[in-house]
Formats: structure tokens, C-alpha cells, sequence
């Protein structure tokens, strides 16, 4: 037999099929109709004798079949077959063999997870067209949408679960989450391992990608105690294709687990992870032009800087035009009525009012995709830390008492040079007990769990937005003593916000599985969560506080239920018809967990959302073959309360669906759609939004040359459903995977993707293409050595990703990487 790579995988029995595929002329015409990327299997058994009948053992399929155990839906260890909920897992094979490195590759791995830009940084996924958590080993982290890359390469699993969390995890956003597993000190049995292995590996890859990455995992022995260790390290020097963006990332991880006695063991271990990166705004001066043949609009704003620091600051701005570049509606236009709707704004405008904003020697170009709004001096630098300790006592009669404890933090800076600048100082610890007990009878398999928790919160955030200037810069230039603003972390004044508080959470919540031995299993769960928060407004630091005491610190109080209830059933011929109905609150929180004052006062921190999915999954072939289609409905239950960044205010409703198949030992199939139709229910509510009018919004302006050294300001009418439709977000998506390895030790894979067209923004003025993007391939395993090659967008498909879309979605754009490059050298011990 050939070689194949030595992964630790579930096996799964099945009768030897005719036609089995070893490298047939039909497995490769399949597969030139594929994209397909690099897979592996590991070493099949010595044919069994001759008189035995003839099996095929299947090893894993890169694990990505739902044939495991993951407990972080319900909290039970189901598989994703028995789970009633859509959810999907990521296996540290797949992220290897398909080159996933960010977020956004995971799209083509699961439904329903299309990220929109959050300023080109990839946090947390977009999930049912909404802001998603992100936990880690079932705990939940602080809010990331953008404050750092989520570290893909130093996980071993990762979960997408779709909607609401369930009650044992506690209060969580309506469209779901993504747990990161990290790698583990066990192997897949739950045993300790008994040797050492592990990898070295350097990726090097266009624009100056270089990855080094490390683990090792095996046994210790500290006197008589024996511990498992899992040691993960990676560092990170790239380029970019972008200009003035570079990374320098370093990730530690540890984990270690033992026994203490038969009956009690531990687990611990950590992640510390330091980026420095910068943020990416894409594209200004938007237009439809711009988008389908790069025109873009030249010119410089006008000189500001009074001082000769060669900055921008809020006194200069000021004295230019009191107030501020930002003008809401035609409020002081002569001779016409205001308005604050973009229709509302005239050339005659900006001529007469404000001609302080027009662009001097203008043009137009083509504009280059690497040139965005990225500064020479913009920096994005957090500092993660994460460590957890879990005390586990298993008794022989099925009892399970866990002590879970957690903490996770966070120290970031953010610097725009367009006018945008932020911090947080923020860290959450939470101790969560978990008492569970599983009965087994001939009736069925019963388990009940009770879990109190406590979780505390505590923040600083400070921020600097309304003096942002998206147009100043011409991206053909670059910034200048024209466009660079003094931002408020630089002189550590004149901030929008700076807030400082604490919230706790004091929880109890139940949960019990009844699956019942002729096919039934009800799942029922309920939560109540008692908040306690307080929060204070450091007048000192800001531009425009307001005077009332009340407003700048608030402490309150208030509690909240959640429940849920799901019923699956076990049909013949494979198929599991399931329903599930949920309530979950969640905590309105912003982009460094802060929560403000006026928040806090008026009692609008928490809210709640529902959701409806009912749904069919299958399993065929002897587990190779599975398939799942869901429907759901989920909104908020309060449309007054939202965080327009992290956690707004939206009824989805979809369909998701997809299957996965290994067909045989060689070769891995999966398939995926997705439809979603998201809206804003405060807009709906409101019929209006607030946003900055892009070029294409201010249509009796003939000239937007008069208003880009400013930004026009006010209401987008939201008149119907469809006003209020969540922008950026496809309404449908198809995306396909397949790997394929022959006996000799090489392997091909790749995923393709199609996107449905989007509008950037929530006025639908600008219209970004649909797309199809492929992802190829290959590597090659000779004893200890593999070396792959992956292609990123091998069909150089020209694409944008919109960006914050209900505030900023029609003035800018992120237009998306070209063809790349990575290659691997991984050796292995």
C-alpha cells in the first residue's frame, strides 16, 4: 500500500463496494471537475484472510465527519448527526490540507458563515448574517470583531453552531457561534499518550508570507504524578499585498492533563497570542464605477494644519468649520428647507456653505487594488491572553461533577490615520460548575445537568470617531499634512468615549437529554442570569461630555431567562427529523466589552432573542455518507437595543444545507448552500438608519468633487422590509470541497465558492459583483517530510468584501487579494 499521512483517526468499518476508486480513470474525471486540495489518509490494515469476508476500513475522511463526540452545542456528547441544532465542525485536517488561514476560508467549509470586512480584520465570523461569539472550549471569549485575527493554525477542532447558544453556555448573540478546541494533551480515545510526536513546519508565501510553526505533544512525569502536555508555537513575519500592511504575530499554547486518581483528573493550559497588524478601510471615494472598472476620483483636500505638525487636529478642524468635516443633512444650506436625507444636499450646497470641503486639482484614474486607506503609521497591536483549569470527578455510577474555571483578556490599540482611533484594557474570569448524571435503561439513555456560574467582566475602552474622514486622502498619493489626523490615543485627549466599569453575571442554569430507546430524544433546557453592572465616564478625557452626573456614571441591576426545547427522532433508512425552539438573552456589549453609562440607566444592556429551526440530517453508508438541510427563523426580541458593531438588532431567516461523503479511502466529497435573508429590525422600527452618504446616495449633487475633503451625514428612509435587508450579506451561496490522495503519497484538494451579488451599504446605491472563487492544492508525503502548495483564488477572480455596511457601506470598499501563493515544508516525528 501507499504511504499515507499517520493523523489518529476514528475508524469506521464498511463492506468492500465494486468499483472501488484506486486511482481510476473515473476518480480522476471526477475530480478535473472538482477543485480539489490535499488530502491524506492514514496507512489501511493488512487485507484480512482469504476466507474472511472482504472489508475496507475507513480512516477518518480528515475527520470531517460528524462521527464524533462534541459537546459544545448542548453540552452533551452527541455527535453533530444526533445534535438537533445546524452546526457544522472544522477538523485540524481540513485546516491543514485546504490551507485554511483565516476566517474567511471557512466559508467554504460550512453554510451560513459569510463574514463581511470588519475593517480587513478577521475576528468573528458573520453568522446568519450577524456578529457571532467566539468561545474557547466551550467558554465564551471577549467580544473580537476585529480586534485581532482569530488564530485558525492553533486549533485541533473548531464548531460553527448556528443560532442562539444553548442555556449551559450562557447569554450569547443571536446567530451563533464558533468554538476554537485547541490542541489536546490526549489522543482521540481519551487516553494520555504514550510518546512524543510532533511537526515543524515553514510556510512561505506571496507578498512575503512567513509562518514558522511547532508542536509537540507526549507524556511527563513529575515524581510519580504522570501529565499529557500538548506545547503549540507559531510566529509569523508576512507582508502584504495591501500597502503600508504588514503582521508580526506570535501564538503560545499549552495544554497538559492527568489523573489524579481514578476517578478525578485535571486539565489545564493557556494561550498567549501578540499581533501587530493594522487595520484595513479598502477603498473611499466610492462609486459604481469604481467597482466595475476602477475609475477612481483624484484630488487633494485642503490645507488644515495651522500648527505645522503636518496632523490634523479637532481645535484646527474646528476653527474650519465649527462643528466639524461632518455635515448632517442641508442643515445650513441656504435657501432650501432641511432635510436629512441624502436627496436633500444640492451642489449650490457646498458651494455657498461649506467650500472648505472641496477637492483641489481633481481627476480621475484607474486605482489600484493595493492602494486603501491604510497609513504608514496605522497599527492594530493586541495582546491575548487565555487560561483555563477544568477539575473533573467521573464516578462509576455515571456522576459528573466539573469545576470549569476561565479567564481571557485583552490590551489593544488602534490607530487610523483617517480619523480613527481606539483602545481596550478589558478581562472577564468565569468559574462555571457543571453537575451531570447519565441513566441507562432499557427504556433509554438519560442525562441531567446543573450548573451554577459566576462571571465577571471588567473593562476600559476609549475611542475617537467623530472627526472621520474617510475622503481626505487620495489613495493615489497616499496621506499628507491634508488628511493625517491627530487621533485622540496619540495626544490622550479630546476622546468620544472613555469609559471604565464592571459587570458580573450570577447564573444557574439546568439541562437534561432524554433519549428514548424506540427513537425519541428530547432535549430541554432553561437559564436565569442576574446582572449587576456599573460603569463611569472619564469626563477628564473626553471632548464633549455630558454634564449631567446621571449620564456619566450609572450602576443597575436586572435579570433574564432563557430556555430552550428540541426533539429529535431516529427514522428508519437513516434519517433524524428534528425541532428546535429557543429564547437566549444576551448582553449588549461593544467592541471592548464595554458597556456605557447611559446603557446602564436606562437598563438597556440586555436583551434577548428567539429562534424557530426544523430540520432533517442523515447518515448513510455506514457513517461515510452524511447530510443535513435546515430552516429557521431567529430575531431579537427588543429592537430598541443594539451595538450597531457587535450585536445589532436583526430578524434572519434561511435555509442551510449541506453533505459530506467519503466515498472511499481516497477520496473526500463535501457540498454546502446557503439562504439568508437578514434584516434590521431598529431600522424597520425607526424607518430610518443613520449612515454616511457615499457618492452614489447624494444624487442632486453633480459634482462630488465639492464634498470629499468632508463627509456628508444623515438618514437612510428605510420604507419597507426589504429597505431594511442587512447589505453585504449574499442572499445565496454555494460552495463545494474534495481531496483526493493516491497510494504514492500525493494528494490534490481545493474549494470552490460562489457568491450571490450584495449591495455595499444600506441605501443599495453601489452593487458589488457576484463572484466564484477556487482554492487549489497539492502536497506530497515521503516518509517524515510532506511539502504542500496551495493556490489562493487560482482563477485571480476580481471581488470586494463590504465593510461595516449599515454605517460606512456605501463610502468605502475593501477590494479583495488576487492570486497567491503558499508554500509548506512540514516535517514530522
Amino acid at each position: 500500500m501507499g504511504n499515507y499521512l499517520p493523523f489518529h483517526r476514528k475508524t469506521r468499518k464498511f463492506a468492500a463496494r465494486q468499483g472501488h476508486w484506486h486511482g481510476s480513470a473515473a476518480a480522476l474525471a471526477l475530480l478535473s471537475c472538482t477543485a480539489l486540495s490535499p488530502a491524506a489518509w492514514a496507512q489501511a490494515p493488512a487485507p484480512e484472510p482469504a476466507d474472511a469476508p472482504e472489508e475496507i476500513v475507513v480512516t477518518g475522511a480528515l475527520n470531517a465527519l460528524p462521527v464524533e463526540d462534541v459537546g459544545t452545542v448542548f453540552g452533551f456528547n452527541k455527535t453533530i448527526l444526533e445534535t438537533p441544532r445546524s452546526a457544522s465542525t472544522i477538523s485540524q485536517e481540513q485546516i491543514e490540507r485546504f490551507g485554511i488561514t483565516d476566517i474567511y476560508d471557512l466559508v467554504a467549509q460550512a453554510p451560513g458563515t459569510f463574514t463581511n470586512s470588519f475593517f480587513g480584520v478577521g475576528g468573528a465570523l458573520d453568522i446568519r448574517g450577524t456578529p457571532g461569539e467566539v468561545y474557547f472550549r466551550g467558554m465564551r471569549r471577549l467580544d473580537n470583531p476585529g480586534n485581532y485575527p482569530t488564530p485558525i493554525g492553533a486549533s485541533d477542532r473548531i464548531d460553527i453552531v448556528r443560532g442562539p447558544a444553548s442555556p449551559i453556555f450562557g447569554p450569547s448573540k443571536t446567530g451563533g457561534y464558533m468554538n476554537f478546541v485547541p490542541k489536546s494533551a490526549r489522543v482521540a480515545d481519551g487516553k494520555l499518550r504514550d510518546k512524543a510526536t510532533g511537526e515543524l513546519s515553514y510556510t512561505r508565501g506571496s507578498w512575503d508570507m512567513n509562518i514558522v510553526k511547532g508542536n509537540i505533544s507526549g507524556p511527563l512525569k513529575i515524581g510519580e504524578q504522570e501529565f499529557g502536555y500538548s506545547l503549540f508555537g507559531q510566529y509569523e513575519d508576512d507582508g502584504s499585498y495591501y500597502r503600508n500592511m504588514s503582521t508580526k504575530q506570535t501564538i503560545l499554547q499549552g495544554s497538559f492533563d492527568t489523573d489524579l486518581s481514578d476517578h478525578v483528573r485535571i486539565e489545564f493550559g493557556g494561550q498567549y497570542q501578540n499581533f501587530k497588524g493594522q487595520q484595513n478601510g479598502g477603498w473611499n471615494r466610492l462609486t459604481q464605477a469604481l467597482v466595475d472598472d476602477g475609475t477612481y476620483i483624484t484630488g487633494q483636500a485642503q490645507p488644515l494644519d495651522t500648527s505645522g505638525d503636518r496632523q490634523i487636529s479637532q481645535q484646527e478642524i474646528n476653527a474650519s468649520v465649527p462643528g466639524g468635516l461632518s455635515i448632517f443633512g442641508n442643515f445650513t444650506c441656504p435657501n432650501s428647507s432641511f432635510s436629512p436625507f441624502a436627496s436633500g444636499f444640492t451642489d449650490a450646497c457646498f458651494t455657498a456653505a461649506y467650500p472648505s470641503l472641496a477637492l483641489t486639482n481633481t481627476g480621475t484614474t484607474k486605482l489600484s487594488r493595493r492602494n486603501v486607506l491604510t497609513g504608514e503609521d496605522d497599527k492594530l497591536i493586541n495582546r491575548g491572553s487565555t487560561f483555563y483549569f477544568d477539575a473533573i470527578y467521573t464516578a462509576d455510577s455515571g456522576f459528573e461533577l466539573k469545576n470549569q474555571w476561565f479567564y481571557d483578556s485583552y490590551e489593544n490599540l488602534n490607530e487610523n490615520a483617517y480619523g480613527f482611533s481606539q483602545f481596550h484594557d478589558s478581562w472577564v474570569i468565569e468559574d462555571k460548575i457543571v453537575a451531570s448524571k447519565t441513566i441507562e435503561s432499557d427504556a433509554g439513555k438519560f442525562a441531567f445537568q446543573l450548573s451554577p456560574s459566576i462571571r465577571y467582566t471588567k473593562f476600559a475602552h476609549g475611542d475617537d470617531f467623530n472627526y472621520e474622514y474617510f475622503h481626505r486622502v487620495d489613495l493615489t498619493v497616499g496621506y499628507d499634512a491634508t488628511s493625517d489626523r491627530l487621533l485622540s490615543t496619540e495626544c490622550d485627549c479630546d476622546y468620544t468615549n472613555y469609559v471604565v466599569g464592571h459587570y458580573s453575571d450570577l447564573a444557574l442554569a439546568g439541562l437534561v437529554d432524554l433519549d428514548f430507546a424506540f427513537g425519541l430524544d428530547l432535549t430541554l433546557g432553561a437559564r436565569y442570569d442576574y446582572l449587576d453592572v456599573k460603569a463611569t465616564n472619564i469626563t477628564s478625557k473626553m471632548e464633549a461630555p455630558d454634564p449631567s452626573l446621571s449620564a456619566n456614571n450609572a450602576s443597575g441591576s436586572k435579570g433574564a431567562w432563557s430556555w430552550s426545547g428540541s426533539a429529535s427522532y431516529k427514522l428508519p433508512f437513516g434519517l433524524i427529523p428534528y425541532g428546535t425552539i429557543a429564547k437566549q438573552s444576551t448582553v449588549i456589549a461593544g467592541q471592548g466589552a464595554e458597556i456605557y453609562p447611559g446603557d446602564v440607566a436606562a437598563g438597556t444592556f440586555l436583551s434577548a432573542s428567539k429562534l424557530y429551526e426544523g430540520g432533517i440530517k442523515g447518515s448513510w453508508l455506514d457513517n461515510t455518507l452524511y447530510a443535513a438541510v435546515s430552516v429557521y427563523k431567529q430575531k431579537r426580541t427588543d429592537y430598541n437595543i443594539q451595538s450597531i458593531t457587535v450585536n445589532q438588532s436583526v430578524e434572519t431567516k434561511g435555509l442551510e444545507a449541506e453533505f459530506r461523503w467519503s466515498v472511499d479511502r481516497h477520496l473526500l466529497i463535501t457540498g454546502a448552500y446557503t439562504h439568508t435573508n437578514v434584516y434590521n429590525l431598529t431600522a424597520l422600527q425607526d424607518g430610518t438608519l443613520f449612515s454616511f452618504f457615499g457618492i452614489e446616495d447624494l444624487v442632486n449633487v453633480s459634482d462630488p468633487t465639492l464634498y470629499l475633503g468632508g463627509q456628508p451625514i444623515g438618514l437612510v428612509p428605510i420604507n419597507s422590509k426589504s429597505d431594511s435587508k442587512r447589505a453585504g450579506i449574499p442572499e445565496n451561496m454555494i460552495s463545494a470541497t474534495a481531496t483526493y490522495a493516491f497510494d504514492f503519497g500525493l494528494a490534490l484538494s481545493g474549494s470552490v465558492v460562489h457568491v450571490d451579488s450584495v449591495y455595499s451599504g444600506q441605501s443599495q446605491a453601489v452593487k458589488l459583483p457576484a463572484y466564484t472563487t477556487v482554492d487549489l492544492g497539492a502536497s506530497f508525503e515521503t516518509g517524515p517530510f510532506l511539502f504542500r502548495l496551495v493556490v489562493k483564488n487560482a482563477t485571480n477572480e476580481k471581488y470586494f468584501r463590504a465593510n461595516f455596511t449599515e454605517l460606512f457601506g456605501s463610502t468605502i470598499v475593501l477590494p479583495e487579494r488576487p492570486r497567491s501563493f503558499q508554500a509548506s515544508a512540514v516535517y514530522k516525528f
